[in-house]
C-alpha cells in the first residue's frame, strides 16, 4: 500500500475516502486510533491508503475533484 493523503481534518478524511470508493478504488486510513488517543489537539495525522496498482487513479481522482 502507498500513503495518497496525510491530513488532520476528518471532514477532508471522509470526503477522499467516500470520492474513492465512488470511483471504486479501496483505501484504508491509518493512524485514527492514535489520533484519537492522543486527545482533539490533532498532533498526529491520519494516512490515507491505497493499493500500489490504484495510486495513479486515485491521484488522478482527487486532482479531478480539486483536492490536490
Amino acid at each position: 500500500m502507498k500513503e495518497l493523503l496525510r491530513t488532520n481534518d476528518p471532514v477532508k478524511i471522509s470526503w477522499v475516502t467516500a470520492l474513492l470508493t465512488d470511483g471504486g478504488i479501496e483505501s484504508l486510513v491509518l493512524d485514527s486510533h492514535t489520533s484519537i488517543v492522543e486527545g482533539s489537539i490533532g498532533a498526529i495525522p491520519r494516512r490515507i491508503m491505497v493499493d500500489d496498482d490504484d495510486l495513479d487513479a486515485a491521484h488522478r481522482l482527487l486532482r479531478d475533484a480539486g483536492e490536490i
